[in-house]
């Protein structure tokens, strides 16, 4: 599958951003916590959701899907094993061990898959369930708690999100409290907390990097709207700010945009903020703003609020048609970077230092090229270039895409852009 994309044109329109990619996914694994349904709106259509739905079934889950509606049920739990081809192709189905224990008793699952951007460790997943009382087998990747989990006072080496979210699931139902300290407090691990705190599960400190989760004796049924989903947004606010265009997304909540909206004023690109919608004017010109000092600015990332690590590749390509030098610093993921030698490739003026540091200056001139996507946002930084660049390109392994953006292409046609799915 592979992507058609005519560039070179100013994209102008209006976009609804859907469901939070790293908000749902959780969620649906939470479900699994409550014999009770489970109702989720804002859905997103993505390929990773489809993936995580499956698994839950192979578990027991019964499904119904209605527009962005899903509705869940998981009356009994059939299987404690996840086969090995779902967990390789996803990362997030790790997180149906925690309920599996809590429900079951007991997990096995395999090594998970998901993007190739460096190594992403499960350290901290183990850590917190081996405290919480379970018995792991590493080799294996075997989890048992017979007796069940207890709750403990833990401190994450680093602000991952998918292990705070992970053991804040596993310590909803645990006996006694639970103590996440260094815990991630990014918009999706907060949207979780709150269906989880509507499932009955009681958690403080939403917005700190400190969580209590006092465990309860069961949790129950909730409807929850997912929240929207911030990186696709800003995804699209580079995308059409480098081809030199206006857009208004749709759904938004500000408080989401605090250090995404002072990375753009870098670029000199203005942003309009209204209660559930971010306007992008019409006629800007990016330019990078210099240090004090007539110095280059650095561009990089880390755990919230700091700049998301899942933008950097989209703000890469924005500056490649930017007046002025940036030099980025990618501090989470070793591999993240490797996808800049395919924009040197179509005619960007950047100089990759190492895996984690890349300097770009601009504006430059891309050219029209048939190439790969490595991961789900190296791949939307392709089709941002493919944009930019006078000329038919072909973007392939489309279906990377999918995994994060849902009707990518229908999206951007709604918008102006010339661009086409095919086999």
């Amino acid at each position: 599958m592979r992507f058609v994309i005519s560039g070179g044109e100013p994209l102008h329109g209006e976009i609804t951003v859907g469901g939070n990619k790293n908000a749902v996914l959780p969620m649906i694994a939470a479900s699994l916590l409550t014999d009770e349904e489970v109702i989720l709106q804002n859905i997103p259509d993505i390929l990773d959701v489809k993936i995580m739905l499956e698994i839950l079934e192979h578990i027991g889950g019964d499904i119904h899907i209605d527009g962005t509606e899903l509705r869940i049920r998981c009356n009994n739990v059939r299987s404690t094993e996840i086969p090995r081809e779902l967990c390789a192709a996803l990362r997030a189905s790790f997180l149906f061990v925690g309920p599996l224990l809590l429900r079951a008793g007991r997990a096995k699952v395999f090594p998970p898959g998901g993007d190739v951007i460096g190594r992403r460790r499960l350290d901290a997943h183990f850590y917190g369930l081996r405290l919480l009382g379970t018995e792991i087998d590493e080799g294996e990747f075997e989890f048992n708690a017979p007796d069940g989990l207890t709750g403990k006072d833990l401190f994450f080496d680093e602000s991952s999100v998918t292990a705070t979210e992970h053991i804040m699931i596993a310590a909803t139902t645990a006996t006694g409290a639970t103590i996440i300290r260094n815990a991630a407090s990014e918009p999706h691990v907060q949207d979780l907390a709150r269906l989880l705190i509507k499932m009955g599960a009681q958690i403080e400190g939403l917005n700190t990097n400190t969580l209590t989760i006092r465990g309860v004796k069961s949790l129950h049924g909730a409807t929850h709207r997912v929240v929207s989903d911030h990186i696709e947004a800003a995804s699209y606010l580079a995308l059409v700010s480098a081809t030199g265009g206006s857009i208004t997304i749709h759904d938004t909540v500000p408080s989401h945009y605090w250090m995404i909206q002072r990375i753009f004023q870098r670029f000199s690109v203005n942003l309009e903020f209204s209660n559930n919608a971010i306007h992008l004017p019409a006629n800007q010109r990016p330019a990078i703003q210099k240090d004090i000092g007539n110095a280059i600015p650095v561009i990089d990332d880390g755990p919230w609020p700091q700049f998301p690590t899942d933008l950097m590749s989209s703000m890469l390509v924005l500056a490649t048609q930017t007046d002025g030098t940036v030099l980025f610093f990618e501090k989470m993921f070793e591999s993240r970077m490797y996808f800049v030698d395919r924009l040197i490739q179509m005619g960007a003026n950047a100089i990759v230092c190492d895996p984690h540091r890349v300097v770009i200056s601009g504006k430059t001139r891309l050219s029209p090229q048939s190439l790969s996507s490595p991961d789900i946002r190296a791949g939307m930084a392709l089709i941002i270039a493919a944009l930019c660049a006078k000329g038919v390109s072909e973007i392939h392994n489309a279906a990377i895409i999918d995994r994060g953006y849902e009707k990518m292409e229908i999206k951007l046609q709604s918008i102006g852009a010339e661009i086409e799915r095919k086999s």
